[in-house]
């Protein structure tokens, strides 16, 4: 990494000019990222203390709440201490240890919800497969793969973002180090070899968007020919909340990147960017747990433990 030497340090963008409104989106991202903390900590504790959800469902749902809980860690500290103490410098290290971890955990997490739209297609369309092709060794294998593809994305983008001679100053259009945002502080058609790296993953995630879409096709073609009421609708319980975080999840993402120039500006920009890498984190616990009455019964009983644990230590210390 060759601009070491020539940059030091980046200029990430400030929400707003103004202390009050600092302040603000100081509390405001707080807030999200206490609840994102909250609740994806509730369901892993929940799932790892119950031994009712030691299922392939709820070991991909872990790592999905893991990989929310570091990407949201990875950009929103950050963030709100800049806007804390009235600063926008992020270091060159820095910068790229953020962008690894981002593209890392980002392509983690849309590998994962691919698995998960699988294991969801076998258990309703292929039931008295589920244990056979979804075993503890394959689930592990899977996740595994998720992650190892997450971590492979992330090291090719940022050695190569990094690698390409910068010379357009070092702010940069974003509140996080974002790969588009480096490259338009590039001076070379050098970049042109991360764009061509970044048209493959957008062609792999395409495919795997595809993949998801068939395999729900599927699915609610099999849900559909259940015959009782109660089957279809415990089907589409546990099949509907995986939807709507990949929904979220995709919609806010292609709008980011691949929005018409035409409609593009710094705040229509910075809203859409908070939508897919800030709020997903904290809403996809509350999705997963709104329909899962199993899993909301389970976090009820995990949150009256600890409510009971802290009433008795004040009398515990007493004596």
């Amino acid at each position: 990494m060759s601009n070491g030497s020539s940059i030091t340090q980046f200029l990430l963008l400030a929400f707003a000019d103004t202390r009050q409104l600092q302040l603000l989106h100081f509390w405001l991202f707080l807030g999200i990222y206490l609840a994102a903390l909250l609740g994806n900590g509730l369901i892993i504790t929940t799932i790892a203390c119950d031994h009712r959800l030691h299922t392939p469902m709820y070991f991909f749902l872990i790592n999905l709440s893991v990989l929310d809980l570091g990407s949201i860690s990875t950009i929103a500290p950050k963030s709100m201490a800049n806007s804390f103490w009235d600063t926008r410098d992020i270091s060159y290290l820095g910068c790229a240890a953020q962008l690894f971890l981002f593209v890392f955990l980002l392509g983690a997490e849309f590998s994962l919800l691919t698995v998960m739209a699988y294991d969801r297609y076998v258990a309703i369309c292929h039931p008295l497969h589920y244990g056979t092709l979804l075993g503890s060794r394959a689930c592990v294998h899977m996740a595994a793969a998720a992650w190892g593809s997450g971590f492979l994305t992330a090291l090719l983008h940022t050695a190569n973002t990094f690698s390409i001679p910068l010379c357009q100053g070092n702010a940069v259009g974003q509140f996080f180090c974002e790969i588009p945002q480096i490259l338009k502080l590039s001076c070379s058609h050098s970049y042109l070899t991360e764009a061509g790296l970044l048209v493959f993953c957008v062609f792999l995630a395409f495919g795997c968007f595809i993949f998801i879409l068939f395999s729900y096709v599927q699915i609610f073609r099999a849900v559909l020919r259940i015959p009782s009421e109660q089957g279809r609708h415990k089907a589409f319980s546990t099949c509907l909340p995986h939807l709507a975080v990949v929904s979220l999840f995709v919609s806010t993402a292609m709008f980011a990147y691949l929005k018409p120039p035409s409609i593009s500006s710094p705040s229509l920009d910075l809203v859409v960017t908070v939508l897919y890498s800030v709020v997903p984190p904290a809403v996809n616990p509350l999705i997963y747990s709104m329909r899962n009455q199993q899993l909301k019964e389970s976090i009820r009983k995990v949150i009256s433990f600890l409510l009971l644990t802290n009433e008795k230590l004040p009398t515990t210390l007493q004596k």
